[in-house]
């Protein structure tokens, strides 16, 4: 079984130079990629002339993160594609347990490792933590983190377990699989990709697993800030649209109308505590959405599935009112 890690990289060179030794140091068994969103910064003459093992796939724009790792893996031959983020440090044997996984369970189509804080190495990261979901409004969280809350690492999540979402920033998947799904929907560009992909590889009758034997320490928000009124927008433009063109039958519209208001709600939230930029990007994200929803039509009917998504419900009403902070505090 052969193996491809592929590091996205957008004029990210400090990033490659500080992450890459240790995906180098503890991936003897794949083959290293660095794929090149059409960065102007030196980054790729860098990795080049440093680290002179590495492959070098040049795309010919900055097409984020769906458009860059289809264009970069359209070609590559190899069994399992690892994507990384350049802002992740690996640790020993990070691959083992997974790869194992995958070479044992034909259906395993996805997976993702512990992730962790690279700058609190005892907590838990934003993006992937312990293995994602989504509740039935399609408002994301993860096992160890559930919005802004993320848990201390205290070995709860050791285990191997099937989830929902494996996180783009450490994401294991089969090329046939991949291939099979149609790999990321472009028009997404960033941010929630992954959940859509994951949402059709299920629907495709796979399954995706998080792997506790396995960390790594993610930086986050080293391509795009937590705080960047961008991020905000993707991700609250993305959850409808991948709502939209996965959940089957009429109930859409209803989830649709309770997310208008409850996003409505997290719109104001921010303008009270002095955001008003991000106030306004959730706007333009529902403006965005309505604006899609064409486009998306021959994308539901092709994709639209009965799978059951959503493991709890009313994550938001758990979480503000009921203050049930933690994921096993969920019901």
């Amino acid at each position: 079984m052969k193996i491809a890690v592929v590091i996205l990289n957008w004029n990210g060179q400090k990033l490659l130079e500080k992450f890459l030794p240790s995906v180098l140091s503890f991936s003897k068994e794949a083959t290293i990629y660095v794929a090149d969103n059409a960065s102007t910064d030196t980054s790729i003459a860098f990795t080049t002339e440093m680290f002179p093992s590495v492959q070098i796939i040049k795309n010919h724009e900055n097409g984020g993160y769906a458009k860059g790792y289809n264009d970069a893996l359209a070609h590559l031959t190899e069994d399992i594609f690892v994507l990384l983020n350049s802002d992740v440090e690996v640790t020993e044997n990070w691959l083992t347990p997974i790869i194992s996984a995958f070479k044992k369970h034909e259906n395993l189509v996805a997976a993702q490792p512990k992730i962790l804080d690279f700058k609190n190495k005892a907590y838990f990261e934003y993006a992937g933590a312990a293995g994602g979901y989504i509740d039935n409004l399609g408002y994301p969280y993860c096992r160890g983190r559930i919005f802004e809350t993320l848990e201390k690492d205290e070995g709860q999540y050791d285990d191997n377990t099937e989830i929902f979402w494996a996180t783009g920033a450490c994401l294991f998947i089969r090329k046939n699989a991949f291939v099979a799904a149609g790999g990321f929907d472009e028009d997404l560009f960033a941010h929630q990709e992954e959940i859509d992909l994951c949402w059709r590889l299920q629907s495709n009758g796979g399954i995706i697993k998080y792997f506790g034997s396995s960390k790594v320490y993610h930086v986050g928000g080293a391509t795009l800030a937590a705080g960047n009124p961008k991020k905000t927008f993707y991700n609250f433009r993305n959850s409808l649209l991948v709502l939209f063109k996965n959940i089957e039958g009429v109930k859409i519209y209803r989830i649709l109308f309770l997310r208008m208001i409850l996003d409505g709600i997290a719109a104001f939230k921010f303008l009270l505590e002095g955001k008003p930029s991000h106030f306004v990007s959730i706007f333009k994200a529902h403006i965005s959405f309505y604006s899609h929803i064409w486009a998306f039509f021959p994308k539901r009917k092709k994709w639209k599935s009965t799978f059951q998504y959503a493991k709890n419900k009313h994550l938001i009403k758990q979480y503000f009112i009921n203050k049930r902070k933690t994921f096993k505090m969920l019901k």
